[in-house]
């Protein structure tokens, strides 16, 4: 009886170090960091007419935890969000490092850094993460939503290191099953009091009973004043019918 691939795969040891190679072509330890992507909590990234919209799920399992406490979406400057769906304190490093850049750019150069210079940043470490040994790829994808002299902007990032622009766009749990709607209802036109509520409803409708605005956190920038704002708990009953 053949052994299936994969576990040759792991008998062989082609899964020990993220820089070693199967002979397929795959880079095992990187597949597996992906595995927890999924498993993550999801957010829904959204660029609208006004701005753009994060919707994270925080997924707190735990009552004794403050929600407050718990944040999904982090500020990397006043005009530029990020949210991730993967490890806490993976996330945690990346983002440290994305608001030093962001403070740099504008102590360097006296103006708001852009979007994409965030988002390459991020990307080039997880990158560099699954190409040299003794440490293991970042478990997280990234999410970066901000705007820039009157322009919106939403970036995805995945393990490997890739980046990618985004119109609307999902990470996470449920992550494929949220894009089918997003191909489907997303419109362009949307200000951003209906992105939340259409995000919402998503989420609404993917979770089903589980659903409880509790665990749900909001942020906007919009390219009137771009400035970060927060929503959540009781705040976002007004944007579920």
């Amino acid at each position: 009886m053949e052994m299936p691939s994969e576990m040759q795969h792991q008998v062989m040891g082609y899964d020990r170090a993220a820089t070693m190679f199967s002979p397929d072509g795959h880079l095992l330890q990187v597949e597996y960091a992906e595995k927890t992507v999924r498993l993550g909590s999801a957010s829904i990234g959204l660029v609208c007419k006004e701005g753009v919209v994060i919707i994270a799920d925080k997924r707190i399992r735990d009552k004794l935890i403050s929600p407050e406490s718990a944040h999904k979406i982090f500020e990397i400057d006043h005009h530029i969000m990020a949210s991730f769906a993967g490890m806490l304190a993976d996330a945690r490093i990346l983002m440290d490092s994305a608001q030093v850049v962001a403070q740099q750019n504008r102590v360097t150069y006296g103006s708001p850094a852009e979007p994409i210079t965030i988002i390459r940043m991020i990307a080039d470490r997880q990158q560099a993460f699954t190409q040299y040994g003794g440490a293991r790829p970042f478990g997280l994808a990234v999410m970066l939503a901000g705007v820039n002299k009157g322009k919106c902007h939403l970036y995805t990032s995945d393990v490997t290191g890739n980046f990618f622009a985004y119109k609307a766009n999902a990470i996470g749990e449920n992550d494929e099953r949220i894009k089918e709607v997003l191909r489907k209802d997303f419109r362009e036109d949307m200000s951003t009091e209906d992105a939340i509520k259409f995000g919402l409803k998503i989420f609404k409708d993917v979770l089903g009973k589980n659903f409880d605005l509790g665990r749900f956190e909001v942020g906007y920038v919009k390219l009137s004043d771009e400035k970060l704002e927060r929503l959540q708990g009781d705040q976002l009953k007004k944007y579920v019918k």
